[in-house]
Parts: structure tokens; sequence; C-alpha cells
């Protein structure tokens, strides 16, 4: 059957009833459109419930007007719903995001309408999920229904992300720019942890990276290594920077050679036209980019994240501040063990010593009560700051403490040595 074509985004969220389990397209492909005609439409309704990843520009759906209409169900948190998930309002479902599509395709969590936005349909009458097949794919796949924004301004991308617009229960076509973040000069710090990071990359590594200032500043620091490749759920401008000026080829890759492999895109209008009908660049579903067995097929994998907070035993605090939800799980487990296990891998948690200004260490001798253990101290390989880098794999517990007290802030290192005996017993 051939979708109802609205003349409004209110039109097409018209078909969700109330009690309906919804999932929305997320990342730089957030339906920001829809959604915020969603606010209107759920208004009107009772016991939605929104499931979503990382999501751009949605605040409409945070309104306090709608608190008995919608509920966000959340399995990374970002900035429309961070806010209600430290007040008790959202609910945060920690897990990998390789199991996200998994939940979905066993139908452990039910899924009535998926709401995407995509590219055109081609002369083939098939549409693209664009810059994010992430856990939509699999969403798509076992709603009952999905609501589509048609946006001309969508690259159409290669990989997984296809889907045949009859497949839709109702469009809405207007074109609009997609978000953007852009790629911006790294800070002193940054560049100083970036450039220890980039000591530890190997030439012909597979890369995973993160978005933000230090991965940004890692990136910028590999402009003299050879033979790189790309395995990751995201791909930025530093990433196509390193494309151009040839130090990102895939050459060594056994997964894909000669091609860059993510889940997702988010930066400048640059690299959304770079990914534009881009054979070399594949978009795949997340279940696969961040599958352990497949990242450890590739040899010399280098997965770089970040973290919140790390204690002295190498515990890494990932997704919240305590109690306080901030972020999620996402994948950063999915490839610091993939690394582990593959051929000459590495994984590096990289952070800035310090938090608030300067005046919180971010290695503490025991994280923050509530603090979620995201990574565990049996799988870190690397903790780096600006002040150098700790490599604990392998090491005992007075051993990993000497080391991440020596990439502390100077001004916390007496006090942290102190509590390491006092708390751990630990004479460092």
């Amino acid at each position: 059957m051939k979708p109802i074509i609205c003349s409004s985004a209110l039109e097409a969220v018209s078909l969700i009833e109330s009690g309906e389990t919804l999932w929305t397209h997320s990342m730089g492909a957030t339906p920001t459109l829809l959604l915020d005609a969603l606010a209107q439409h759920a208004l009107t309704k009772h016991g939605l419930t929104l499931l979503q990843l990382h999501t751009e520009g949605a605040e409409s759906l945070s309104a306090p007007s709608l608190k008995d209409h919608l509920r966000h169900r959340c399995f990374f948190a970002g900035t429309p719903t961070r806010s209600l998930l430290q007040q008790g309002d959202a609910d945060y479902v920690p897990i990998f995001l390789s199991e996200v599509p998994k939940l979905f395709r066993s139908g452990e969590q039910h899924i009535d309408t998926a709401i995407v936005q995509v590219s055109p349909p081609d002369k083939h009458g098939i549409c693209s999920l664009g810059i994010s097949v992430e856990a939509t794919l699999a969403a798509c796949q076992m709603a009952g229904k999905i609501i589509a924004h048609i946006n001309p301004m969508m690259p159409r991308t290669h990989g997984d992300g296809f889907i045949h617009y009859n497949k839709f229960a109702a469009v809405y076509e207007q074109s609009m720019p997609l978000p953007q973040h852009l790629f911006a000069p790294s800070d002193a710090i940054s560049l100083a942890i970036g450039q220890n990071v980039a000591k530890l990359v190997l030439d012909g590594a597979c890369l995973q990276m993160g978005i933000g200032a230090i991965p940004d500043a890692v990136l910028a620091c590999l402009t003299e290594h050879k033979d790189l490749g790309v395995h990751t759920e995201l791909f930025s401008d530093g990433v196509l920077n390193l494309v151009e000026l040839g130090v990102i080829n895939n050459s060594r890759k056994k997964v894909h050679p000669g091609k860059t492999v993510t889940g997702f895109a988010l930066g400048s209008q640059r690299l959304y036209d770079f990914v534009d009908d881009n054979p070399s660049v594949i978009f795949m579903d997340i279940e696969q980019v961040n599958d352990t067995a497949i990242i450890r097929k590739n040899p010399n994998v280098m997965s770089i994240n970040s973290a919140l907070q790390v204690d002295i035993s190498g515990q890494v605090c990932a997704d919240s501040l305590g109690t306080q939800i901030y972020s999620g799980v996402g994948g950063q487990m999915d490839f610091i063990r993939g690394a582990g296990l593959s051929e000459g891998g590495r994984s590096v948690i990289a952070l800035p010593s310090t938090a608030a200004n300067g005046t919180v260490s971010r290695i503490a001798t025991v994280l923050s009560p509530g603090a979620g253990v995201v990574t565990t101290r049996a799988h870190v390989h690397y903790i780096v700051t600006e002040y150098g880098t700790a490599y604990l794999r392998g090491k005992s517990l007075r051993e990993r403490a000497r080391a991440l007290i020596d990439i502390a802030h100077p001004k916390f290192r007496d006090q942290l040595c102190q509590e390491a005996f006092e708390m751990w017993r630990l004479k460092v």
C-alpha cells in the first residue's frame, strides 16, 4: 500500500493513538519537524512512550505540559532529556548500544510506531535513512507503522539504511537543513591529551572514536600517520580531514577493506556532502558496527573513548555524575572489548584531569556514590590525561593507583596518595 501523503507534519503524526510506544530516529537525523508536531498531538493523547538514543533539537517534547501525556524512555541521555532523567520524569535504560536492535528484533521491546527522517525515494521507490542508521533500521523492521519526514537535504547513503517508500504509513515532505556539529580548534588541555593518545596509535590501526573536543584533538594529531582505517559508531569531520589527506585509506582492514564503516555521521554540511551517494562510506546497522565478534576481526583496532570519572583501580564511569544520569552506556564497552580481542588491538579512555573549573579531580580514590561503572577495571588498557598515559592492563591495584595518580592533576596527587592508603591500604 502507498502511504498517506500529508500536507503537514501534524497530519502525519495524527495516526498515533493513546498508549502507543514510539521510536524516534536519532542523532543528526532526528525528525524534529515530526517531533515538534508530536509535542502538539500528544496533548490530546495519554500513555505515550518515546524510545530514543541521543536526539538533536527535540526540546519541544520535554515541555512540562507533556508530563501526563508522554514519557521518555532513553537508551542514551542528551540535552532534551537529561534534566527530565535527573528529575525522575523520564526513564533511563542502561544497555550496550549493540544490543538495542536485538531488543527490538527479539520482540522484548515492542514498538508501535517508528518516526523517521529520510531522503526522497529513488527511481526504484527506495529511500535512505541517510546519516543515521544506528538502531532505527531495526525499529523500522519491527514497528507496526512508520511515519516519515522526507527531506530533500538528507544525504542518500550506502549500506544498510534503505527502506521502500511503500513501507511508510504516512509521509510529509519538506526541505530543511540538518543539525551540524562544527569541528572546533582544540584548547590546550584537549590538544595535550590528543598528542598523548596519538603516540599510542600505530600505523595501520583501525580507529573508533566519538565526538567532542578530545576525539577531535586526537584526530588532528594523526596527520603524519599512515594507512589508518575506520570502523566506528560515529563519522565526524575529524575523520573526513584525515581521509582527504590520505592518512585514512582503510587499506589494512580485513572487514570491509577500502571502506569507512560507521553507524551515523554528525558534523558539518561538508561532511554530509561527502557521504552523499559515496560508496566508500558504509552506514550499517549498529548491531553489526558494534558487534565485538566483527570488531575483533580487524587487526590493530584502536578504540578511543572518554569518561566522566575514573577511580584508582581503573573503574570507568561514563554515563552518570554519581546518581545523576548524564549520557549513556553507549558503545564504549562494545569497542573496548572488541579492541582487546583484536590482534594488536588497544583501547584508550581519554579525559581531562579535572572538572568543575579545576576544583574536582576526575581521577578519584573511589567513584562517587551511585556512579555507573560502564567499563570495568578488568577491561581497561590505557587511561590518558593531559599529564600523560597510564597503562593498566595486567597491573596490580597498587601499580594502577601509582600510574593513575601520576597522571592526575598535580594539586590532587598528595591527597590521592593519602586516600589510597586510608581506603585501599595501598602504599603508593
